[in-house]
Formats: structure tokens, C-alpha cells, sequence
């Protein structure tokens, strides 16, 4: 598929999430989000994990347009999951890395970790890859599993944990399992091989949240990478789609790896 079709596949996403949060907010369907991700979807994490102490997203211009300090977003502003809080009527979800002293999160929680990748961090060493973080989304899982009962105690119906009013969003997610192997030059043959562990990530991800009682949930997909920067810089004698300017064989496989 052409990059020009691939964005507009993520315009009609974008428009989908858009719709839902008026119809939400409408009706105060939810009360609080949990989610989980990368640095798409971060809102401090990375940093108050001290993964890269002194890394900079901690240093302005990260934060400069809207907190007017940096907050751990890969963002100079808000990210997206601020923005859909907001449409809802909800505060900006909390890292839980900044929450763990109280373990109160009564608005939902933020699992996400800039970096992080859906595969564990091991099957990248194995292949000479290096990772980056070890915050896979099976250990974000685990994060929301041990974090359960403290949710529940907002969320009670009955005496039951009730995840009926909690949006879940899993992701973006997997986008790193393919873009560092990219930018550290391995051959697309052999990056077409961990798309089926991907996708198994994420899929077992959403089957153990359905299982801990999520109800809705909102997993985008990886995106149209053949137009960021980096990429242009690294191949610039890909061909490219004549309307976007994207490299065209990246987006094909960002749509194929869906």
C-alpha cells in the first residue's frame, strides 16, 4: 500500500478516536483510563526511571509549550493520550512510576515507557539488538496485574472490580521492535520475521487485560514510519510515493505488519 493510503488510514483513526471522545464525553462513559505503550504514549516514565539519567527529554524543549517545564513526554507540549483526557473531562493520566509511594491513581494510570518494545527485550540481544529499555509490555502487563487491586478500589460494584468506565489503550506498541533494527541496519527479510511475534505481544497483551476485566479497549496500529525524518535521512535513494514524498516499501510494510 502507497504511504498516501497509509495516512489516510491513520486520519481515519484518527477521526474514529475523535467521534468516540464526543460520544463519551456526551455521556460520561468513562472515569478513568489506563494505558500502556512507548514514547507515543509517555508521560514521564522513562525518566523517572532513570533509564538515560541525564537523557533529554528531562532538558527543555521538552515541556516548553504547554507545562513550560520538562514532564518525561517526548513531546515539547502534550501527547495525544493528554489531549483525549482532556476531551473527556479527565485529568492527563499519571505516570505509575511517579505514583508508587501512594498507589493512588483514582483517574487511571500510565504504564507506557519511551522506548519500550512489545517483544521482550531478550529476543532483541539474542540478535545483536540493542533495545534500548527493559520495560516490554509484558512487564507493563505485570506492572497493571500488581497495581489491580488499588485500581479496584476506585472501580468497585457490588463488591466486584468494575473496569466497565476504564478506557483502555494499548499503545502505540511494537513500533521500536521494528524501527531499531531498521536504524541498525538489519535487512527487511529478516524484520519481516519478528512481525508474527508482534503481533503475538500485543495480542496476548489484550487477551490478558479482556481476562482482568477490561471491557474497552483502543489499539492503534503502527504508523506510516516511511515518513518520519530519520528515515528519509538513512535511505535517501528509496523510492518515494510522488504525492507524500514517503520512502514507499516502508510504509508497505507498515501496513503489512498490522
Amino acid at each position: 500500500m502507497s504511504a498516501s493510503s497509509s495516512s489516510s488510514l491513520f486520519r481515519l483513526f484518527t477521526i474514529i478516536i475523535t467521534l468516540s471522545i464526543n460520544l463519551y464525553t456526551s455521556t460520561s462513559c468513562f472515569t478513568s483510563i489506563v494505558s500502556f505503550g512507548d514514547s507515543l504514549t509517555d508521560t514521564g516514565n522513562y525518566l523517572l526511571s532513570q533509564a538515560e539519567p541525564d537523557g533529554v527529554v528531562g532538558h527543555l524543549p521538552y515541556g516548553e509549550t504547554y507545562f513550560h517545564q520538562p514532564t518525561g513526554r517526548f513531546s515539547d507540549g502534550r501527547i495525544i493520550l493528554d489531549f483525549i483526557a482532556e476531551a473527556m473531562g479527565l485529568p492527563h493520566v499519571r505516570p505509575v512510576l511517579g505514583g508508587l509511594r501512594d498507589r493512588v491513581f483514582p483517574h487511571g494510570v500510565n504504564f507506557a515507557v519511551g522506548g519500550a518494545t512489545a517483544v521482550e527485550s531478550g529476543f532483541f540481544s539474542e540478535r545483536g539488538i540493542e533495545a534500548g529499555v527493559n520495560f516490554s509490555l509484558d512487564v507493563q502487563i505485570e506492572w497493571f496485574k500488581q497495581l489491580l487491586p488499588s485500581l479496584c478500589s476506585f472501580h468497585c460494584s457490588d463488591g466486584s472490580c468494575d473496569l466497565s468506565k476504564t478506557l483502555f489503550f494499548v499503545g502505540e506498541i511494537g513500533g521500536n521492535d521494528y524501527n531499531v533494527p531498521f536504524f541498525e541496519g538489519k535487512k527487511l527479510d529478516e524484520i519481516l520475521t519478528y512481525v508474527p511475534r508482534v503481533i503475538d505481544a500485543i495480542s496476548s497483551a489484550i487477551d490478558e487485560l479482556i481476562g482482568q476485566g477490561a471491557k474497552t479497549l483502543v489499539v492503534p496500529s503502527y504508523l506510516p514510519v516511511g515518513c518520519l525524518s530519520g528515515f528519509l535521512t538513512i535511505y535517501p535513494d528509496s523510492t518515494k510515493d510522488p504525492k507524500s514524498g514517503c520512502v514507499k516499501w516502508l510504509n508497505e510494510f507498515a501496513e503489512l505488519s498490522q
